[in-house]
């Protein structure tokens, strides 16, 4: 599939509504100076560098041509912020491609590296706030309530006896809760698999956050601090470019990496081989096998929500 096929889309009724509501009060409040900072939600500032940026459509509405022009724009304003080239990808979802994940509890020791890979690769606030995709949960061994997980475990050594670990993030539901909450469709689920983010159209609202039964979403109450020495520029829009106060982030499956063929980063981190991640349409893949010769299950699977995110006990 070609990428204009890929980002030509049909106007949805309520996003032209709502963007001709916003230019029509911005018309009617204000003269023609572009304006350099716009309240944010939250009593926060974004910071915008024309009008084209502030009423920017929504990815998935973007033809060819502004898609492009999006990405320079983005690829420049970050170059200038971080003092590094940046560059903004737009890699449409790969043919014949559905991402799936499993991860194997009876290896996974808790040492948490897949956390802070995950930081890393995906830009993600270092403190005040610091934002993590990954929770890993320690349980003991016969329990599985998430009441009585503790997640701010801190051992000398890792693993502990009597203990089992299980991380958590997003889920990448088939029938994503928090795709059905938002209610100016910022996420959505793509054909490849992946739940995605336009970080851009979010207005903070967080329903999306209170609809996901998982605890993956995380907001940015602050100005995210990301020093410009450890920032990846490799980033992807869908993905793990930066973002401003005031919007909801998640796991995205390191989408920057994974439709250029390459693992997500918790994957090529983990120490035991406890993350399996592959093409769940392709028969001879890893990640087939595991669900085809293991005995999985996924979480909460009584709410309808199909991940697709696996465990089992190898």
């Amino acid at each position: 599939m070609s990428s204009e096929k890929k980002c030509v889309t049909t106007v949805d009724p309520k996003q032209a509504s709502r963007r001709k509501f916003l230019k029509g009060m911005a018309a009617g409040a204000a003269a023609a100076t572009v304006p350099t900072k716009v309240l944010a939600q939250g009593g926060g500032f974004f910071t915008y560098g024309s009008w084209d940026e502030y009423f920017q459509k929504q990815f998935r509405e973007m033809s060819p041509d502004e898609v492009q022009a999006t990405l320079k724009r983005l690829e420049e304003k970050y170059t200038r912020q971080f003092g590094k080239k940046v560059t903004v990808k737009g890699t449409p979802a790969l043919e014949n491609v559905k991402f799936g994940y499993a991860l194997d509890l009876n290896r996974c020791v808790g040492c948490r590296r897949c956390v802070y890979a995950c930081t890393k690769e995906n830009n993600q606030s270092r403190e005040n706030p610091q934002i993590h995709y990954i929770k890993v949960l320690q349980f003991k061994d016969g329990v599985m309530e998430f009441e009585q997980s503790d997640r701010y475990y801190a051992p000398e050594q890792v693993p502990e006896a009597g203990q089992y670990y299980m991380p958590v993030q997003c889920q990448h539901c088939e029938k994503a809760p928090c795709v059905k909450a938002c209610p100016v469709r910022a996420t959505w689920h793509e054909e490849d698999g992946i739940v995605v983010m336009d970080y851009n159209w979010c207005i903070g609202c967080r329903y999306c956050m209170a609809a996901c039964p998982y605890e993956g979403r995380n907001f940015n109450w602050a100005d995210p601090t990301l020093p410009a020495d450890e920032m990846n520029p490799e980033t992807h829009y869908l993905g793990n470019r930066p973002r401003m106060r005031g919007v909801v982030e998640k796991c995205h499956f390191c989408i920057q990496r994974t439709r250029e063929g390459k693992y997500p980063s918790c994957v090529e981190i983990c120490p035991v081989g406890a993350r399996k991640f592959g093409n769940l349409l392709d028969p001879d893949s890893e990640i087939r096998y595991v669900l085809e010769n293991k005995r999985v299950f996924r979480l909460k699977e009584d709410l309808l929500t199909e991940p697709n995110f696996f465990y089992f006990f190898g």
